[in-house]
């Protein structure tokens, strides 16, 4: 299970320690793509071969269901990490997470998110001072 917070700073070279757990549970090989909120998202590749199959889905006649599936395949790459357990971000999702320097790396149980220091801080507030229940209550009408 990916579950943690971790920081950690990026080199020169766009490069990202990925937590020792998280490579235990992912493997060295993942997909990277574009996440929520102005994050990256990580799969391993069973997660990945079930979140594409949401957008593969889609029927072509529908213009938004085209424009998704772009967005989604052409913001995605493989990587793998190398002997130091780092990964390579590239330039189109740095630019989407508005990553620099400093990074937080979060499990959400069955990927992982990657999101630039600044832009964590000020999200995680935010979502502190919501209610837990008021959360869960407005999931109700999903049978949760």
């Amino acid at each position: 299970m990916l579950i943690g917070t971790y920081e950690h700073n990026m080199d020169a070279k766009n490069r990202v320690i990925m937590p020792a757990k998280f490579r235990e549970a992912i493997g060295d090989k993942f997909c990277l793509t574009l996440g929520f909120d102005g994050c990256i998202r990580a799969y391993g590749d069973a997660e990945w071969l079930k979140y594409k199959e949401r957008f593969e889905g889609l029927p072509e006649s529908n213009q938004n269901a085209r424009r998704i599936q772009r967005l989604i395949f052409a913001n995605s790459c493989d990587c793998e990490v190398d002997k130091q357990g780092r990964v390579i971000i590239p330039p189109n999702l740095l630019k989407h997470a508005e990553l620099d320097k400093s990074v937080v790396i979060i499990g959400q149980s069955s990927y992982i998110e990657i999101w630039a220091k600044e832009r964590w801080s000020t999200y995680q507030p935010e979502e502190q001072t919501l209610n837990l229940e008021e959360l869960i209550g407005s999931l109700s009408e999903y049978g949760r």
